[in-house]
Formats: C-alpha cells, sequence, structure tokens
C-alpha cells in the first residue's frame, strides 16, 4: 500500500501547476532624487568593474520576497494595508557602504530598529505568503541598499577595496512601503500596491481585520 502511495501524483502541485504564480517584493522605496543619487553609484561601479549583476531598478530596501498564487493577492494586499494603517512613518538613514564576503557590495542602512520591528509586523503574514514547502517567505532582517551582487572574486576584492574607504549619506522619509510583483519567469517589475504608515490605534485596525 505505502509503495502504491508513494507512486501517486500530487495533485496539489498539479493543480497549483495550472494557476498563475507571482514573485513579490515587500520595499521601502527611498524619494527620487536619493533613488537617483544611489543609481548613479550603480553605473559608476558597473563601468569600472563590468559583469557580475547591477541592475538599474528602482533602488530599495527589501523587507521581505515571496512567491505565491495570483488567487492569494487580494487577501495578502487586505492583510498589508491593515499592517501599513497600523504602523508609523519613520526616517532612514544612509551611510556609507558594506559588503557580503565575497559576492556583494551594498550601502549601509544605519536605521535598524524601526525597519526590524516593520519586518517583524510583516512577518505575522507568513502564513499566506507561503506558496509550499519548498518556497517559503523570506524576511530581510538586517537592511542595506545593494549596488552591485553575484561578483567575481576580482572584482568584489577590487571593488571593496575601493568603496570600503568610498563616502556616502543619505536620508528619506518612509512613510509607506511598496509591495511589487511580476509573474513568475518575467524580468519587468510592477507595483501592487503602496500601504501607507498611518499610525492607527489597535482598536481601528482590529476593526478593519474583521471587516
Amino acid at each position: 500500500m505505502k509503495q502504491l502511495v508513494d507512486t501517486l501524483p500530487d495533485y496539489g502541485a498539479l493543480y497549483k501547476s495550472g494557476l498563475r504564480t507571482n514573485e513579490y517584493q515587500l520595499v521601502l522605496s527611498p524619494h527620487e532624487e536619493l533613488r537617483n543619487k544611489i543609481l548613479a553609484v550603480k553605473k559608476a561601479f558597473h563601468e569600472t568593474y563590468p559583469g557580475g549583476y547591477t541592475n538599474f531598478v528602482r533602488p530599495h530596501i527589501l523587507l521581505a520576497k515571496f512567491t505565491q498564487l495570483e488567487m492569494m493577492e487580494e487577501k495578502i494586499l487586505h492583510r498589508l494595508r491593515i499592517a501599513g494603517n497600523g504602523y508609523h512613518p519613520f526616517r532612514v538613514e544612509l551611510k556609507n557602504y558594506g559588503a557580503f564576503p565575497t559576492h556583494s557590495i551594498y550601502v549601509n542602512v544605519v536605521t535598524r530598529q524601526p525597519i526590524q520591528g516593520l519586518v517583524k509586523e510583516v512577518r505575522q503574514l507568513q502564513r499566506l505568503m507561503k506558496y509550499d514547502k519548498d518556497r517559503k517567505p523570506h524576511f530581510i532582517d538586517e537592511p542595506f541598499i545593494t549596488i552591485a551582487s553575484r561578483l567575481q572574486p576580482w572584482q568584489y576584492e577590487q571593488g571593496w577595496l575601493e568603496y570600503s574607504h568610498r563616502q556616502f549619506t543619505g536620508r528619506f522619509l518612509a512613510d509607506g512601503m511598496l509591495l511589487l510583483k511580476r509573474r513568475t519567469g518575467d524580468r519587468a517589475w510592477q507595483i501592487a500596491e503602496r500601504f501607507e504608515f498611518r499610525n492607527l490605534p489597535v482598536n481601528t485596525r482590529q476593526g478593519e481585520l474583521f471587516a
């Protein structure tokens, strides 16, 4: 009997494979002037150390990423609206550069506590964000803004030798978060929704939850 069960197809997986699936990223996005400043750094790095993975999408601080069926999107949006309504705006400070040996260089995010608190709030939605046992949501507890990743050894060594001595400063008001999405296999991201931070009282948010 066990052998027969082991040979049966996974009907749940087969059903999911026929439905539209999206990749999602929940991010904090700096204002346009600061985004352009960071983009200029990305481009300069790419020109000096070509290769690796330097994308030129709008710079952001990643909070969470996950894959999920599109049919689950409205439930996730509803819960993220509530999370955003309950959170408070805060200032984000950026200073200089950091690295993940031996493959990535990024802009340091000095402001950590409010971002980590926000990630903690979002983590409560992980059951909604979980696609299956192999594709679970990933939450970013240590914030950063990527300059270049997937670097070859020579790119990392030479690049970090330069950027570890460079200075960078910037700040922005985080008054909302963006949910980005793209269909699995696509390259371009689009904005699914922006969730403003309204700092609403608990009883109001509970009313929204059960509305």
